[in-house]
């Protein structure tokens, strides 16, 4: 049965905010939780919480299952590419996958002169800025404009400041982030992949506008995309075919991703400093909704919910599969 908004309401209080397994070696990041298994795998359990501006600001019914199965369709997708990490998928909210040693930068690739974090191109154009990760950006740029041609703007993975920093390409190499092959690679794959997702993006009426990528090194040298690929989390969408018209008349694009959710925090003058103002409910819901959404677009498939609470049913799914 389809989720309702009343479900979606109903299920927030019970919403899937952190994992409980009786495993060792437990990492948590803003959104998933990992655990060491043997012989070089580990299992990443992808939960509900909402992370925008570097913060975790909520936590979504029903998010963390469509991130993780719509970054599985992807990884499927994308093998021909690049290799990737994921060997099996044994519950709605998570994956087993080979253990990489991630690469200290994430690869952001734009299409479009958008966004509203300090990261973000238009952001940066906004304020005047017009050498913006090494590439020069002409006057008169509109919001929300596309650009030429996709370009990769690299940042930090928290940097000192505990925020991401922005980084030109070049910068890659010269700080000893990476090696100058493994990040020529990188680059290309990345670009190779974003290409796709636009193309399968287009059919699906939607518009992917930027993208963030990881990628990380295998024991045996295999370089690999990891994470997630062309989430609602790690990328923006917007609806194809209002998308030239609302922009010649200066409007925001329809978008299918979580940028609303930071434009709504962005209009109430958070940034991501200090305590986030409250949100109404009904926000969430529409963040969940916008999710599945998603999923089912992309996909075309019939988004499928995951049994709540998630906690008993994960344990039971992997019991099964002898991880635990």
């Amino acid at each position: 049965m389809q989720p309702t908004e009343q479900s979606i309401l109903e299920l927030i209080p019970h919403a899937f905010e952190k994992s409980e397994l009786t495993l060792s070696g437990r990492n948590s990041g803003k959104v998933r939780d990992g655990y060491v298994l043997p012989d070089g795998k580990r299992l990443l359990v992808t939960t509900d919480r909402l992370s925008a501006f570097d913060r975790n600001l909520a936590v979504i019914p029903y998010k963390g299952q469509v991130l993780n199965q719509l970054a599985a369709w992807w990884f499927d997708l994308t093998r021909d590419i690049i290799p990737n990490h994921i060997l099996s998928i044994p519950d709605p909210n998570a994956a087993i996958v080979t253990d990489v040693k991630p690469f200290p930068v994430e690869v952001i690739v734009r299409g479009y002169i958008t966004g509203v974090t300090s990261t973000a191109l238009w952001h940066r154009y906004s304020l005047g800025d017009r050498d913006i990760y090494g590439y020069h950006f002409g006057e008169g740029l509109k919001k929300n404009q596309k650009l030429m041609k996709p370009i990769i703007t690299p940042t930090t993975k928290g940097g000192i400041t505990g925020h991401d920093e922005r980084l030109t390409c070049a910068e890659v190499v010269e700080k000893g982030l990476l090696d100058a092959a493994s990040w020529e690679k990188v680059q290309s794959a990345a670009l190779a992949v974003f290409n796709l997702g636009q193309k399968i993006a287009n059919q699906a009426g939607l518009i992917l506008v930027d993208t963030k990528y990881e990628f990380g090194q295998a024991e045996d040298g295999t370089i690999m995309l990891i994470d997630e690929v062309h989430t609602p989390d790690s990328s923006r969408f917007w609806t194809l075919t209002s998308y030239a018209e609302r922009f010649a008349a200066g409007k925001e694009p329809e978008n299918y991703d979580k940028e609303f959710i930071r434009r709504y925090f962005a209009d109430k003058g958070y940034r991501g400093d200090g305590e986030p103002p409250e949100a109404e409910l009904q926000l969430w819901v529409q963040a969940s909704r916008r999710y599945i959404q998603i999923y089912e677009k992309l996909t075309g498939r019939k988004f499928v919910p995951g049994e709540y609470p998630v906690n008993p049913r994960l344990e039971a799914n992997l019991r099964r599969e002898g991880w635990l």
